[in-house]
Formats: C-alpha cells, sequence, structure tokens
C-alpha cells in the first residue's frame, strides 16, 4: 500500500477519540482496520474510502464505519471536518476530510442506495462489500428528487444523517449514516420500513437503505446496516419543544397529547400485523425481572435518596413481572417527545426506531412488551412538565397530569385496551424508567435528579 505521512495509525486514533460517536469517551482508541469500501468519484478527482475500524480500548470491542475522502487541495468550508493533512508519497499533498460532510462523499453514498449499485474493497487492507436498496411498495418516498447540496445534522450521538436538500419546492432526504456497527439487521431500518410498507403516514418516507459486509476479528465475514435514507421534513418542531412551550405557557396540551396516544398504538398494532409477534413464556417475565432487578440496585447504589426505598421498588417490579403480559411485538423501544415531529397539516410523526443505544442489537431487534413504549411517553410528559417549571419557577404538576391522561385515553380509543387494565406492568415499566433516568441525571446532571425521582415515588404509591 502507498504510504502516506503521517500515517492513518498516527492521525486516526485522535481524530477518532473526538467526534461525538466515538463510544469510548475518556479512553485512547485501540483501533485495528478490518476491511473497507472504495467508492467512485466520477469526475475522478476526490478518493472516496469508508473504512472499518475495530477498538478495543474498552471492556468489549467496537466496529466503527468511518467514511473518508482525500483531495488535492484544501475544501473551502469544511475546515471542521479536516481528518488530517498528509504527504501521499506518489501524488503528494493530500486533505483528508470526514465523508459525511464532503458532498462527493456524500453524494457518492446516498447514489449507491439510489442506483442499487455495489460498492467493494480495493483490497488493500481487508475486505468489505456494500449493496444498495432502493425502498419499494406505495409508502416509499416517490420520485427521489436529485440533491443538489447536502449537510451534516449537528447534535446526534451515535450517528451521522446527512440532509440532501433539492430545488425547491422538491423535498429533501436525509439518509443516516450509521457509525457503531452491529451484526444483524438495524431496527430503524426494519421497523419503518415496515410501517411504510403498510402504509402508514405517521414515519417518514423511506427512500432506501445500504447493506455492508465486513470481516468479524477472526476474519468471519459479518453482515449488518450501514446507511438508512428516507423523507426529511424540513422546517418542523419537535413534540418536546412543543411541550414545553404549551407547559411553560399553561396552555392546555390535551388534544394533542390525545393525538399522540392514537397514533402510538395505530404505530403498534400495525407493527404486530406485519412483523413476528410472541407469547410471553415464564422465561421472558424472570429475564425483564432480573434486568429490573439490575438496574434498581444500581439506582440505589448510586442515588442516596433512594435509600429505604428497596423493599417497595422490589414489590413493585416482582408485581409487573408476575403479572398477565400481552402479546411481545415489535415496539419503539426509545419512546419520548424528542422522537416525534410535528408536521403542518399531517400531525405527529414518529422517528427513531433504533431502541436504547445502549441495549444489545440482538435485543433491540426482539420482540418487546408494547407498553414499554407507553411508559416512556409518560416519562416525557413529565420532564417536560418540570423543566418548563424549573425556567417559570411555577408548578405544571396539573399540566403532566392531564397531558398524560389524556394520552393514555387516546391510546386506548385506538387500541381497544386501556394501558390502566394492566396497571402493575405499567407502574413496573414506568418505575424502571424513572431508576434508569434517576443514574442518568445523578451521574450526569444533578439538578434534574429531582425530576426522575418525583416519578419514582409516584410509581411506588408514595
Amino acid at each position: 500500500m502507498t504510504t502516506v505521512t503521517p500515517s492513518f495509525e498516527e492521525f486516526l486514533p485522535e481524530w477518532v477519540a473526538r467526534q461525538r460517536w466515538y463510544a469510548g469517551k475518556g479512553s485512547t482508541p485501540q483501533l485495528e482496520r478490518l476491511g473497507g469500501l472504495r467508492y467512485e468519484d466520477p469526475d475522478g478527482e476526490v478518493g472516496i474510502e469508508t473504512w472499518f475500524l475495530r477498538d478495543t480500548s474498552g471492556p468489549a470491542p467496537v466496529v466503527y464505519q468511518v467514511p473518508l475522502t482525500y483531495r488535492g487541495s484544501p475544501l473551502q468550508g469544511l475546515e471542521k471536518a479536516l481528518v488530517a493533512r498528509t504527504e501521499h508519497a506518489e501524488l503528494g499533498a493530500r486533505w483528508v476530510y470526514d465523508g459525511c460532510h464532503d458532498p462527493v462523499g456524500a453524494r457518492a453514498l446516498l447514489g449507491t442506495v439510489l442506483d442499487e449499485r455495489t460498492v467493494t474493497s480495493d483490497g488493500g487492507a481487508g475486505t468489505g462489500r456494500a449493496v444498495g436498496h432502493r425502498a419499494q411498495g406505495g409508502g416509499a418516498m416517490s420520485p427521489v428528487p436529485q440533491p443538489r447540496s447536502s449537510r451534516v445534522l449537528g447534535g446526534e450521538q451515535s450517528n451521522t444523517s446527512i440532509v440532501f436538500e433539492s430545488d425547491d419546492p422538491d423535498p429533501a432526504v436525509i439518509c443516516k449514516v450509521f457509525r457503531v456497527l452491529h451484526a444483524g439487521e438495524n431496527p430503524d431500518v426494519v421497523v419503518q420500513q415496515a410501517l411504510a410498507a403498510a402504509g402508514c403516514t405517521l414515519v417518514p418516507a423511506p427512500v432506501g437503505h445500504l447493506a455492508g459486509e465486513w470481516p468479524d476479528a477472526d476474519g468471519t465475514p459479518v453482515s449488518g446496516h450501514l446507511a438508512f435514507a428516507q423523507e426529511f421534513l424540513p422546517g418542523v418542531e419537535d413534540a418536546w419543544r412543543v411541550a414545553l412551550r404549551a407547559a411553560a405557557a399553561g396552555q392546555d396540551f390535551s388534544s394533542r397529547a390525545h393525538a399522540l396516544g392514537a397514533a402510538t398504538a395505530e404505530i403498534h398494532q400495525i407493527l404486530a400485523r406485519t412483523l413476528p409477534v410472541r407469547a410471553a413464556d415464564a422465561a421472558a417475565h424472570e429475564e425483564l425481572l432480573e434486568s429490573w432487578s439490575a438496574r434498581a440496585r444500581t439506582a440505589q447504589e448510586e442515588v442516596p435518596q433512594l435509600a429505604g426505598h428497596g423493599e417497595r421498588i422490589h414489590e413493585v417490579l416482582t408485581a409487573g413481572a408476575r403479572a398477565p403480559w400481552p402479546q411481545l411485538q415489535r415496539v419503539h423501544g426509545d419512546y419520548h417527545l424528542g422522537q416525534v415531529l410535528d408536521v403542518p397539516g399531517r400531525g405527529w410523526v414518529i422517528l427513531d426506531f433504533e431502541g436504547e443505544p445502549m441495549r444489545p442489537l440482538a435485543e433491540r431487534s426482539e420482540p418487546d412488551l408494547a407498553l414499554r413504549d407507553v411508559a416512556g411517553m409518560l416519562r416525557s410528559f413529565d420532564y417536560a412538565a418540570s423543566s418548563a417549571a424549573q425556567e417559570a419557577s411555577t408548578s405544571a404538576a396539573a399540566w403532566a397530569r392531564d397531558a398524560r391522561e389524556a394520552f393514555l385515553s387516546g391510546y386506548a380509543e385506538t387500541s381497544g385496551r386501556h394501558p390502566r387494565e394492566d396497571a402493575a406492568l405499567l407502574a413496573a415499566l414506568e418505575l424502571d424508567k424513572a431508576l434508569y433516568e434517576a443514574v442518568y441525571e445523578v451521574r450526569n446532571r444533578p439538578d434534574w435528579l429531582p425530576i426522575p425521582l418525583q416519578g419514582v415515588l409516584r410509581a411506588l404509591g408514595d
């Protein structure tokens, strides 16, 4: 392989460590290149590659997808996306950029999906393969506009989303690049495409996805999703901002919460019809109780305010595990107001079906309890109300109560079963979520700890 100076082994670890999607915060990446992909620039001016990198610095290896582009001169406006300036042994000075930010690299990625092309490794270091798949069926975005420009959205933690804008009034496309790779199908791709194919307009219309293959540490090929493209809805707010503003102003949110409950139930009904379901056997009950109990122990160890509540926490969680359960099905998995968009003329649109990012992909792809989503949204209403109250130095308890009840009512009217009929299970799921939040807040935002603690006490009946 032709050498560059400084070498990739010298500059890549430091750059990877600074990225928001790097999971090993505070550690120095120990990177091994497993393989890669080589894309073609139609103009032949920009080198375009994707590197599959395995990081062994943490307790478990993590595989990252790192798109890179190589240019013979710096590109104005991409200063923050510069990975390194190097000297190529044959080509001279080269500027290496994050390929998601480089418009040529971004177009190559989307073009592979739209044209259903296959790309492979150049064979220089490891192997790799990717195949574009365009979404099919009545729910797919059609026609897909020709992109005029691209930009990367800020603020994401585990992925990188590229927005491709076209000439007005054509719609835009957003392509989510999965930075942390897992073997197996990503639920964000599977669930959203299943919903759209069933005619559901409560999710963005899919455009297509990129399926990849890369070698494991021992050279065994593994496969999974690399990217997912779908309709982009610009100029809209998420439900968190809408709810927060309403709570701060003391405006009734019941009708919007009712509609969101109905939308949630519709999503669950479609998923139960279109994707596999299964009965919850005794092993599933015990496995979830074990998971709940482990989270509860962690919370009691790290949150001093939970001292003295251990016995009651155990009782509520055990009651939920021992109660009758509905069938298990595919769900959202990380459901809160920030995952919902308020689209004028269309209503609520639900995003990001990846599930809790810290859970293994295999777990996130398994049938689960639909009430997990219900509990997550109830907790989100509490967060919106408490956040608004902190800003305005007033109480928004009544606002939260009304929003919660309206959401449950909307869910019941569409699903045909009120979540309160499974009160023990719902209380356990909401308690588990509040305990998770308490640990997060005590580690990251201690000033916010009273919010989940209130949720814990309510779930305990205190």
